[in-house]
């Protein structure tokens, strides 16, 4: 199936161009899909591969890059306030719902690492607006391994007025970690759209702040997810995901780990990898875009080399969709002009920039 890309830049609240793009089928989409990217990342070119793929499973696919990442204008990755980020998409994301072609179909929420904040946080603001959301190794709470010490934080907390744009974070380069592929691995690293240098104060501690907050809330996530994760993750910790699974309230919610793969589930894994990924991502979309949406069950059951799934029991009326992988290209409308979770090891600040 043939795709169509589209690009525009619009303006926030405060005034910042912020570039936005958008993959879509040539007929009516099933669903519309809302996509949230990593720390440091954009949705142009590292995401890409992801709007192509939806987009030919019948999805319409939209993207916007943060203020100061991608194509987006802003002091580079600087995040004076997290909500700033969580406003803008919701601005523009509802932006999209209310247009008459859009309004009957059902809404869905993509995010990657630090995207999964976002797109937890856009749920928390307004609970019953999305239909679901896919979770890819998604930043919402402070692993045990990695949790920063108290008076670390009070330290540098004392401190983030007076120099919040400097890039003082340690930085620790996980792209060899994160991105199996060597060939991926080297053409994300020379994405020059993607940040790559050491992160502000102030941008580690609204990432550290934002998890914290939403590790003590994670009973209040109601909304059907999808979260994956690679069981050889070494980036983001798989318990992490666990827990939102564990803790959510959602009626309808699916975990799946991935044995062997790490923390690029899309972008860094061998291509038979990344297919089985989205394979699972547009079959769980498929599920909930069909006309029979009844509650699921919780059911476990086992998946592979001794990883685990853990997925609700679909109604036997939902509707499973058979897609078909194709290799044309997207017809582009017009020219085209890493997030890691941040924290602490001992008492050293460290984070993972560049997803």
């Amino acid at each position: 199936m043939e795709v169509e890309y589209e690009e525009e830049y619009i303006r926030n609240s405060r005034g910042v161009q912020l570039f936005t793009c958008k993959w879509s089928p040539f007929s009516s989409p099933k669903a519309l899909v809302f996509l949230c990217h990593g720390y440091g990342m954009e949705c142009s070119g590292f995401m890409r591969g992801c709007g192509i793929r939806l987009a030919r499973a019948g999805y319409a696919v939209f993207g916007i890059d943060y203020e100061g990442h991608g194509r987006s204008r802003g002091a580079r990755c600087y995040i004076k306030k997290f909500e700033n980020i969580v406003n803008d998409c919701n601005e523009f994301f509802k932006s999209i719902c209310v247009k008459e072609e859009y309004r009957d179909k059902f809404r869905f929420l993509y995010g990657e690492s630090m995207g999964g904040a976002v797109g937890l946080l856009l749920h928390k603001k307004d609970p019953l607006f999305w239909n679901g959301a896919v979770l890819v190794a998604p930043m919402c709470k402070i692993s045990e391994k990695v949790k920063p010490h108290p008076l670390v934080v009070n330290l540098l907390t004392r401190v983030e007025d007076i120099i919040p744009r400097w890039k003082i974070v340690p930085t620790k380069d996980v792209i060899d970690a994160a991105f199996k592929d060597h060939v991926k691995r080297e053409e994300i690293r020379n994405n020059k759209l993607i940040y790559q240098d050491k992160p502000r104060l102030k941008t580690a501690l609204e990432m550290l702040r934002t998890s914290m907050s939403l590790e003590e809330s994670l009973n209040e996530v109601t909304l059907p997810f999808f979260v994956l994760h690679g069981e050889a993750d070494t980036v983001t910790d798989p318990e992490v995901s666990r827990a939102l699974y564990e803790k959510a309230s959602s009626a309808d919610k699916t975990i799946k780990l991935y044995p062997g793969m790490w923390h690029g589930l899309t972008s860094g894994e061998p291509d038979a990898n990344v297919e089985i990924v989205f394979s699972d991502i547009i079959a769980w979309l498929d599920k909930r875009t069909g006309n029979d949406r009844d509650i699921v069950v919780e059911k476990i059951h086992a998946f592979g080399n001794g990883g685990l799934e853990l997925a609700p029991t679909a109604s036997a009326a939902m509707i499973t969709g058979q897609h078909q992988q194709q290799q044309q290209q997207p017809r582009r409308r017009t020219p085209s002009h890493g997030s890691y979770f941040c924290g602490l090891r001992g008492r050293r600040l460290q984070h993972h920039s560049a997803m």
